[in-house]
């Protein structure tokens, strides 16, 4: 693999480990034809310090805020947020500094902050120097993107207030920072749906009337708790709102949308990231304020995101709208022909074999009964898109439809063509780009804002390579590199539990199960097991036979009251798969067990069997592509073990292909930290006793 320059130096840092900013206001950079090859500008002072020695003259002055900036981040995590109860964390500083360099040399980052960093508040922090230094004419927001909604709150209603409050009693700023949350339409709620809703709900029950009356005042979707998915959907904002809409002086939404365009910070998803992006490509008006800067935390989900955002598709349901909104607009014969066309369409996708009661992927394949009712739908599409009578609206709908069936008809080679069957079996026509990368890099890197790109999964055994590839940036320059490992102490507050082989003659589930019920009882409750499949998540508990004496809980796909049961039972178990390998947070002793039961290789599906034909051979595409991305969700989940410097845990994995002598056995080790290793029991238990106090075991 290829050896990358650390961006950050620590040899720039000064006396006592300090940044050193002395002399910083008169830098000057040298021209030079290769920038991707200067690791960060606070090294270029040590060299220009020499090259002026040698008569060198430099040709570009830097911004003075520079020096300012870095000397106050210095200030602030060194003297003004230990004064506030935090602690000095010398990676939490360094990447601070990384992230100005890369904001004032107007460059992309990609930053590798390990557990326990505290990455969000050193990008903030950064972010609001850089901005109180920029011109005043030259100032515009910086947006965040996040991949979890959990992120977008905390930052809005926890860290920003916080370190506002901070830094206002310091005074270091003079007024509030600002910020919004900005989201899709669909997450809002609409005055006039709502009212007419609410007029239809006479006979709903007292829960459900306790929502939509809760939807007067609060306009986030996301914040009203029992709204179901179908009242959700009636009352959101619709995707073109009437212009003679009865309430449209009075909106939320519309008044909303004015007071998101003023605060300094703008927080998305990346989903609604990309979406601005391809406004702006499209000459289409933006939905974000044009931004200085951009922030990608939880940047390992990018690349998903933008899958999803480059794929079209058509469901059942889509049909069925459509249809639907031909007949409110009074075309009833069309509306029948359609139902017709698009039912016939589903028929000929009915696959050859039997269904199993989940959702699938199957590529796609053009049979002439496909052909045949391809081409019906759309010439009746297009026909129906003609008639001069049509609403604007319905015309764009039609088009649509039509352009996407078309590619199934044609079998584009720019597009990955595969029908998603739902559990009830719907078809769903996908089609997938197979240029996603060079999409990314087209809506979001060539604009050449500074972007900082986080999380503390980008690196696979060390190297960025694969992640670089995924997200556009391979050939990209300058591109930076920063990495820093998580501060906690693994080697001594973590034991990685790999077992022996299990006999033969034990079947998988059972054994998964009996290993559980051991180590459950070695380390007194406080477990989590995370799975790779809800399906042998069941199973496995089902194995369990009641053998376990404490509480056990499974979070199914959504269920967040199981792991509300999990955290108030104290030393329960609970058993998870999905969302849970990220983003949720146990802190102390309430998970002192961490179980993997497989090691987490993604699933193979049309897009990832298209990726595997652009390799000469199957291990190629194997360690190429699904090595690394195994690496990074394993370190995802190993990442829920230690939470805090005073916490401790036993990280078990029970897959046979991770233990010794195993097809990935050293694999999976060069993606976790260093720490102690048994295949014991015993030792587990040692452990536990010697890390654990006494009331742990009551």
């Amino acid at each position: 693999m290829r050896q990358r320059p650390a961006c950050y130096v620590p040899g720039v840092r000064g006396a006592g480990g300090k940044y050193d900013t002395a002399n910083l206001k008169s830098i000057s950079l040298p021209f030079t034809a290769n920038r991707a090859q200067q690791p960060t500008v606070a090294a270029h002072y040590f060299a220009l310090n020499g090259m002026k020695n040698r008569g060198v003259k430099p040709m570009q002055t830097y911004p003075t805020g520079y020096a300012e900036s870095h000397r106050m981040a210095e200030q602030i995590f060194r003297e003004i947020l230990p004064r506030h109860g935090m602690a000095v964390r010398e990676e939490q500083i360094a990447l601070c500094h990384e992230v100005l360099d890369t904001l004032y040399n107007k460059e992309v980052s990609l930053c590798e902050a390990g557990v326990g960093i505290g990455k969000t508040l050193a990008y903030l922090v950064a972010c609001i120097l850089w901005q109180m230094h920029r011109p005043n004419q030259l100032k515009m927001p910086v947006v965040i993107s996040t991949s979890s909604v959990a992120l977008q709150d905390a930052i809005l209603n926890e860290y920003l207030p916080d370190l506002s409050a901070v830094l206002l009693a310091e005074g270091i700023i003079t007024k509030p920072i600002t910020a919004v949350v900005r989201k899709g339409k669909e997450r809002f709620v609409c005055d006039a749906r709502l009212a007419e809703r609410q007029a239809k709900a006479i006979s709903k029950g007292q829960r459900q009337k306790g929502s939509l009356r809760m939807a007067e005042n609060v306009l986030d979707l996301d914040h009203i708790p029992g709204l179901s998915r179908y009242d959700r959907c009636r009352i959101c904002v619709p995707q073109s709102c009437p212009r003679d809409c009865f309430l449209r002086l009075d909106c939320r939404y519309q008044q909303y949308l004015r007071d998101s365009m003023k605060p300094d910070i703008q927080i998305c998803n990346h989903n609604y990231l990309l979406a601005n992006a391809s406004h702006r490509l499209e000459e289409r008006p933006l939905l974000l304020r044009q931004y200085q800067a951009l922030v990608v935390d939880e940047a390992h989900k990018l690349p998903d995101a933008a899958r999803q955002m480059y794929t079209e598709t058509l469901s059942a349901r889509d049909m069925d709208e459509l249809c639907f909104l031909l007949q409110q607009a009074h075309f009833k014969g069309l509306f029948k022909r359609l139902r017709t066309a698009f039912l016939t369409l589903s028929i000929s996708c009915t696959p050859s074999f039997a269904m199993p009661k989940r959702k699938i992927s199957v590529p796609f394949s053009l049979t002439p009964f496909r052909q045949a009712a391809l081409t019906d739908c759309i010439d009746l599409l297009q026909y129906i898109g003609s008639l001069p009578d049509m609403p604007h609206y319905l015309q764009y709908r039609l088009a649509e439809t039509e352009s996407l069936l078309r590619l199934f008809l044609l079998d584009v080679p720019m597009r990955i063509l595969y029908l998603e069957f739902s559990a009830g079996g719907h078809p769903t026509f996908c089609a997938a780009s197979n240029r996603v990368p060079q999409l990314l890099r087209s809506a979001l890197w060539n604009t050449r804002e500074p972007t900082i790109l986080t999380s503390g999964t980008l690196t696979a055994a060390g190297d960025f390579d694969h992640t670089e590839q995924l997200l556009g940036l391979e050939a990209y320059a300058p591109l930076r590199h920063f990495r820093a490992e998580s501060p906690f102490n693994y080697r001594k507050k973590c034991l990685l539990y790999i077992p022996a082989r299990r006999a033969a003659a034990v079947p998988e589930n059972q054994y998964l199960a009996d290993q559980i019920v051991q180590l459950t009882a070695a380390c007194h409750g406080h477990v989590l097991v995370l799975f790779t499949s809800y399906r042998q998540m069941r199973h496995v508990y089902d194995a369990l036979g009641g053998r376990l004496t404490f509480p056990v809980f499974q979070a199914g796909r959504g269920q967040n009251r199981s792991i509300q049961q999990f955290r108030q039972s104290g030393n329960g178990v609970l058993f998870a798969a999905g969302s849970c390998w990220e983003g949720i947070d146990f802190p102390g002793d309430m998970v002192s067990l961490l179980i993997i039961a497989k090691l987490p290789f993604p699933i193979p599906d049309p897009v990832s069997d298209y990726e595997r034909q652009q390799y000469p051979n199957l291990r190629d595409y194997i360690n190429a592509e699904v090595i690394p991305e195994m690496q990074k969700k394993l370190r995802q989940g190993f990442g829920r073990a230690i939470r805090t410097e005073q916490d401790s845990c036993v990280v078990a994995i029970l897959d046979e292909r991770a233990g010794i002598g195993g097809r990935y056995h050293d694999v999976a080790l060069a993606a976790l930290p260093t720490c102690p290793t048994t295949e014991k029991i015993e030792d587990v238990q040692q452990f536990i006793r010697e890390q654990k106090r006494p009331d742990y075991f009551l």
